[in-house]
């Protein structure tokens, strides 16, 4: 008998008493990775407005999470077209500036370690030259005098 009940009420040690308390985070509630709770304390102390509602923090977590969702998203293609594990700056750097809204949400941000595009204008390239200039012409030598 003893003294199990003693440690249901103390909250230690017993998982089910840790069930009935039924505590859920708001980000579990929407279903969210990024902290609501978090958001919403830094938005308070923020001192963006005098009050916050109850659903801005959420919407800006989602807001905040999908973006993050479609950078890794990118880069982590980057990084597998170059046969890397790792996400690197410069997989971040190649994933924004190669879509075109991302590029322009981050427009006056630098990726320090990022690099830079790659890009040769056209007028530095080598000049194409047809198969027809290549060949020697026929009748060089057949010329009268």
């Amino acid at each position: 008998m003893g003294f199990d009940h003693l440690q249901i009420m103390s909250g230690r040690g017993k998982k089910a008493a840790k069930l009935k308390s039924g505590h859920k985070s708001r980000s579990s509630k929407a279903g969210l990775q990024f902290p609501v709770g978090r958001i919403h304390r830094l938005l308070r102390k923020g001192k963006y407005a005098e009050r916050i509602g109850s659903g801005a923090p959420i919407y800006l977590g989602a807001v905040l999470e999908y973006l993050t969702a479609e950078v890794l998203e990118l880069a982590g293609n980057a990084a597998r077209d170059n046969k890397k594990s790792r996400i690197l700056p410069r997989h971040l750097q190649l994933a924004i500036r190669n879509d075109e809204e991302l590029n322009k949400l981050f427009a006056g941000v630098t990726i320090a370690e990022g690099g830079v595009l790659p890009n040769i204008q056209a007028q530095l390239l080598p000049k194409k030259t047809s198969k027809t200039s290549m060949k020697e012409p026929k009748d060089l030598h057949s010329q009268e005098f």
